[in-house]
């Protein structure tokens, strides 16, 4: 499981359960646990302190990649 968190701020935003050793890119819905703090405006999910982190694509959330850094393991 890891934990999503801003590259800016360090917060937590989310837990997420991540299958294979891959890197993330995508952030699906049905797999995202423990849901701590972020915003959505229009179709961008942003950090509290104004840092963008993805983009809402429906079932999945497409990430950016200097936006969010990882901790925890992965699931292979």
């Amino acid at each position: 499981m890891l934990t999503i968190k801003c590259a800016a701020c360090k917060r937590k935003l989310w837990k997420y359960d991540k299958i294979g050793h891959g890197e993330v890119l995508r952030c699906h819905k049905s797999r995202m646990g423990r849901i701590y703090d972020y915003e959505q405006r229009a179709q961008k999910l942003f950090c509290r302190c104004g840092k963008p982190i993805g983009i809402d694509k429906g079932s999945f959330i497409k990430m950016i990649k200097n936006g969010f850094i990882y901790t925890g393991t992965k699931r292979n």
